[in-house]
């Protein structure tokens, strides 16, 4: 039973259906009706899964799989899987015993955010009927449902519509099915999620079943189309072959990553955005910002490009954009210190794409930009939240007890796992590029300040040739933080401008690979550090004072490839190696975890297991802008 890949279709609105390729429904968010009720946020899960089995001449053979507590698996519908497919959704074959074939497809449509479930025959005589029974829940996507007085299992039935509405504060569920509905509630108790277990959270749940929809297969496909709110007056059937037509004609006109790519374009109010990952993220600055330039500059998509940059500009504050929206619609977290410098890279980088394809930027759009970069870069000169500000030597320094805010952020409880106050190497490549972008671009007017934090970023050189994780640690002048650490890699590769070449660059990046690099991607922290941990996985605590000391995150190869590449002269026989070196393992992990994705972290320890979001953006984005460094076409 194969239950560590999983699939995912997204709505375009926040919301997803997801599962595994065989057996039961391992996470409290693989569910078949998911949706974003504030999109992107806001998520609730109304359709966990369904009940299924088919009824022919030679027995009853069921096609679905449920795992109850304490560890039992019923009923085995795995066992009849013949084949699975990804292209162009979801698709499974089951064998019947009488030889039978029974194809089983998912798809969500993103305008619509509706999700079709169809059955049909494909081989096979006689009788041949189909019973399905929806397993609902209406809850926060982060809790766990359980059997309850309040759920209302009544059901209006018009047409080939039957609506639900389970409690008064969550959407209405809508089927639309060509089947016959039969009302008979039922609970179904105790859902074991194992990965919920393995992550040291609460693993059970039960389900509500209102009733159960009858087909007769053997008279043609089966449909049910789910939906949130209330049903459409068509009929199933015509809506359903609507679907198919327009989303494989959709689909079939990019390729699978460019397919991929598109799962975290996303509408929030007031425009576009990218998620960061499912099934877990809605959208954050920083991610956005990094993603941004592999998932959309890297496959051509500039319009969407600049309706993301365009839509965060007002989101500005202080010079700092938000490195996160709340679930819920509190006010935004401006707590990163690096998101707001990704902003003008990303910037940058569009305004290259428009211009090698000759294709001019709106004056407006060219305006409203510009003017976003220079609030942030004057907002950060000058000095902003947590001690953000441009020191005297031109360097930017940043941070206060308690708040973590790079890119490695994780705390448990108030201990800020890796703090980084002071002047972070990152960070000050991504602020001297921001500087070089705006003075170049815009402005001259930043261009003393850039020259300064130039030459004062040879402080960060150590007398073995790496780079300093932090210099002026926790504001000390001259204290310095010499973990081997990845971030120096940004110097060399990955950003417009690299502030190391030569002898100096090419020392970071040997000492990066020879103590760094797996497969997958760069490790947070040197294994010969006492601190190091190999692996990511125990419940929360454990989780979050790992995840940044040792586990590989895969975004990261991006930037060390294009390091590799730049001390190598970017010269075709560095590529021709680079291609047969760095892309096996990562194409081969696309079939590994999240299907056609890339995976947030793995372990540092080898076989590299995968772990944390299965469905990254940044970590998918740099796959693809990897492929176009190495001369392959990235979509």
């Amino acid at each position: 039973m194969d239950d560590a890949r999983e699939w995912i279709e997204a709505d375009g609105l926040g919301g997803f259906a997801s599962g595994p390729v065989a057996g039961p429904r391992t996470r409290r968010s693989h569910a078949l009706l998911l949706t974003a009720t504030t999109p992107p946020m806001g998520r609730v899960v109304l359709v966990n899964g369904v009940e299924a089995e088919v009824a022919t001449a030679s027995g009853t053979v069921p096609l679905s799989t449920q795992r109850y507590a304490p560890d039992v698996i019923h009923p085995d519908g795995w066992r009849h899987i013949a084949a699975f497919t990804l292209s162009p959704w979801p698709r499974w074959t089951y064998r019947l015993p009488d030889g039978g074939t029974i194809a089983h497809e998912v798809l969500v449509e993103p305008d619509s955010g509706e999700t079709l479930l169809r059955w049909q025959r494909l081989t096979g005589a006689g009788s041949c009927l189909l019973t399905v029974r929806p397993l609902l829940s209406g809850r926060d996507d982060h809790a766990l449902h359980h059997e309850n007085a309040a759920f209302a299992f009544a059901a209006t039935a018009r047409g080939g519509n039957v609506v639900w509405r389970p409690y008064p504060d969550m959407p209405a569920i809508a089927a639309l099915t060509n089947g016959t509905y039969a009302h008979g509630p039922e609970w179904y108790r105790h859902f074991l999620y194992t990965a919920e277990r393995e992550r040291g959270l609460d693993d059970t749940e039960d389900l509500a079943s209102p009733g159960r929809f009858t087909f007769d297969l053997a008279a043609g496909p089966a449909v049910m189309i789910l939906r949130s709110g209330d049903g459409v007056a068509v009929r199933a059937a015509a809506h359903a072959e609507r679907l198919v037509t327009g989303e494989r004609a959709r689909r079939e006109a990019v390729s699978p990553l460019a397919l991929a790519a598109g799962a975290y374009l996303v509408d929030r109010p007031g425009g576009r955005t990218l998620v960061a990952g499912f099934p877990w993220f809605t959208d954050s600055g920083r991610d956005t910002f990094i993603a941004l330039r592999g998932l959309l500059v890297a496959t051509g998509a500039l319009a969407q490009a600049r309706a993301i940059l365009l839509a965060w500009a007002g989101a500005v504050s202080e010079g700092m954009m938000p490195n996160r929206f709340p679930d819920r619609g509190e006010a935004p977290d401006y707590n990163a210190v690096d998101a707001s410098l990704w902003y003008p890279v990303a910037v940058h980088e569009v305004l290259a794409a428009h211009a090698a394809a000759g294709r001019p930027v709106p004056e407006a759009e060219a305006a409203r930009l510009a003017d976003t970069c220079a609030t942030i870069l004057d907002g950060y000169a000058a000095g902003t939240r947590y001690g953000i500000k441009a020191d005297a030597d031109g360097l930017l320094r940043a941070g206060v007890p308690g708040v973590p805010l790079t890119w490695m952020d994780a705390k448990v409880g108030d201990r800020v796992v890796t703090p980084r106050i002071g002047k972070p190497v990152e960070v000050q490549a991504l602020w001297i590029n921001a500087l070089r972008i705006g003075s170049t671009r815009w402005s001259p007017r930043w261009r003393e300040l850039e020259r300064r934090a130039s030459a004062s970023f040879a402080r960060f050189v150590s007398p073995s040739g790496t780079l300093y994780d932090v210099i002026d640690a926790d504001h000390v002048p001259g204290a310095v933080d010499a973990r081997m650490r990845p971030n120096q890699i940004l110097a060399v590769g990955g950003l417009p401008f690299p502030l190391l070449t030569g002898a100096p660059a090419r020392a970071v990046v040997e000492a990066v690979e020879a103590r760094l690099l797996t497969p997958l991607g760069l490790r947070s922290l040197d294994p010969a550090d006492p601190d190091y941990r190999g692996t990511c996985a125990g419940g929360v605590a454990e989780r979050d004072g790992a995840c940044h000391q040792g586990p590989v995150w895969p975004w990261l190869i991006g930037p060390f490839v294009a390091a590799w590449l730049a001390v190598r002269g970017c010269s075709p026989k560095a590529k021709a190696e680079a291609r047969a070196r760095f892309l096996p393992p990562l194409c081969a992990h696309l079939e590994q975890a999240g299907l056609g994705h890339v995976s947030e972290i793995a372990d540092g320890d080898p076989p590299h297991r995968p772990g944390g979001c299965p469905f990254q953006g940044r970590s998918l984005g740099e796959l693809i802008r990897l492929r176009r460094m190495l001369d392959i076409d990235p979509v």
